[in-house]
């Protein structure tokens, strides 16, 4: 028998290579003869360059930048040997930099991320990949431009670079940008599909996780709305629409406007990276699984390219998540045969939490006697 365990972090908890672990030790347990080969994974977000490090190594580039409320603060990125370099947002834009009072998405900034693109671009590295999640921010990516150059201004000439600015900017100012003469490729790995506004939209949909009220929302939907409108003025393009763009509070926008950027996804730049697809030939069974799984969980995320991949070569798909959650059972359409919950009924979050890695444990190893019951019939 031939088992992948291929798992995302259980945000909050653990890192992917830990939930990895835990479940590969149960599988041993309980499947001694078995071939268990372990894949961390990651969509883009949080532990990225942790599971690229793990996989590739590199050297960590090391710089001074800022929080999403502009306080100092000491990152990093990864530059690897083909000369590409790989950023997570969250390192600088992420809202586990902020205590949860903090979370106002009116003030935060990406400002400290676009430092990070900034130091990749000066040292030569080209494709610079950028992991998008996690994010605290709604600002259209106005942030992370303006270290690189580019000017919002608002009708007094001021500038503006916060999701609260968004609905102030009168004109845009791309020449410092320009001055750059960066030739090469932008790529931001994203795992979601949203478009820049209304519904679906970076503010309505992720704005309240990141702190926004009701009229938060309606004044962030409509500052992007007034800067793609600026934006099609000079460029001619209407991005709004476009799949992916709404991710980590539409950050991509204007460097997919002024500087050709793509936006790919982020689990399948993975799991080619991991040559996946060439691991899985022989598998039985893949178990995977992330801190909750829900109808979001169907919408592009890691474990939803995990179970297609795996459904298309025959092979069992189980996810074993920290909580199952409604509209889950869309992911059986995709390949999912089962969907273990480990989080004990009635657990509260707090201790959930704290119990992450025995509940994970607890889980896997009741499935899995559970697999080789129903095998041995």
């Amino acid at each position: 028998m031939k088992i992948i365990i291929a798992a995302d972090s259980f945000k909050g908890s653990l890192s992917a290579g830990e939930a990895c672990s835990i479940i590969a030790g149960q599988a041993e347990r309980v499947f001694p003869q078995a071939e268990i080969v372990q894949l961390p994974i990651s969509d883009g977000g949080e532990g990225l360059v942790e599971v690229v490090f793990n996989m590739l190594g590199g050297e960590r580039k090391i710089i001074h930048a800022s929080d999403p409320l502009g306080r100092e603060i000491i990152v990093s990125y990864l530059q690897l040997a083909d000369g590409s370099a790989l950023i997570e947002m969250a390192g600088a834009g992420g809202l586990t930099l902020l205590n949860p009072r903090e979370y106002d998405p009116l003030r935060t900034s990406t400002f400290g991320v676009g430092l990070m693109i900034l130091d990749a671009i000066k040292a030569g590295a080209d494709p610079i990949y950028i992991g998008l999640g996690g994010s605290a921010t709604v600002d259209g990516g106005t942030g992370a431009a303006t270290a690189l150059g580019m000017r919002f201004l608002d009708d007094q000439g001021e500038r503006v670079s916060s999701g609260g600015g968004l609905v102030k900017i009168q004109n845009l100012d791309i020449y410092g940008l320009r001055d750059l003469k960066y030739s090469g490729k932008l790529i931001f790995l994203t795992d979601v599909n949203n478009p820049l506004c209304g519904p679906s939209g970076a503010a309505e949909v992720f704005g309240p996780q990141k702190g926004a009220t009701r009229e938060h929302v309606r004044q962030l939907d409509q500052g992007l709305q007034n800067l793609t409108e600026l934006i099609e003025r000079e460029t001619g393009s209407d991005l709004t629409e476009m799949p992916g763009i709404g991710a980590a509070g539409g950050f991509a926008l204007p460097f997919v406007a002024f500087m050709g950027a793509e936006i790919r996804s982020g689990i399948d730049f993975v799991l080619d990276l991991l040559k996946f697809d060439e691991k899985l030939v022989g598998a039985d069974l893949l178990i995977t699984g992330e801190g909750r799984t829900d109808a979001q969980s169907a919408m592009g995320k890691a474990i939803s390219a995990l179970a297609k991949r795996s459904r298309a070569v025959g092979v069992r798909v189980a996810v074993i998540s920290g909580a199952i959650g409604e509209g889950a059972e869309k992911m059986l359409e995709l390949g999912v045969d089962d969907l273990v919950q480990a989080t004990p009924p009635g657990q509260d979050l707090e201790t959930a939490l704290e119990r992450a890695a025995e509940n994970l444990k607890n889980a896997a190893q009741n499935y899995l006697v559970g697999l080789k019951s129903e095998l041995s019939k």
